[in-house]
């Protein structure tokens, strides 16, 4: 029996990132990774160089939100926003958008 390559696809944690366009360049995304404000699995990771693959789930912060997110693929060059939204299923999803907490942080401000 041969291994379906599409299961064994394995992608570089910083190149990932970069892929699915969470962050505007590699050296962003290699930064963020050494500053241990990502985890996978749960497990913070400090190496770029991480392989993440198909089901592996990643936390890291982006601005003032927290990114939960689970990969479902790796592509083999950085494409469009549709192409990227692809590659990933957002866990946090349900919860309030950016908006709707900014408004609601206001409002409690004003009280």
């Amino acid at each position: 029996m041969t291994p379906n390559p599409a299961e064994d696809r394995a992608e570089r944690l910083d190149k990932w990132l970069w892929q699915a366009r969470f962050f505007k360049s590699r050296s962003i995304a290699a930064k963020a990774i050494q500053e241990r404000r990502v985890r996978v699995n749960q497990a913070v990771v400090t190496k770029t160089h991480h392989k993440v693959r198909r089901g592996d789930v990643l936390t890291f912060a982006q601005g003032a939100n927290v990114r939960v997110i689970e990969v479902q693929d790796c592509a083999t060059t950085r494409g469009p926003a549709v192409v990227a939204r692809l590659l990933y299923t957002d866990l946090l999803a349900d919860g309030p958008k950016p908006k709707e907490r900014a408004a609601a942080g206001e409002a409690w401000a004003a009280v």
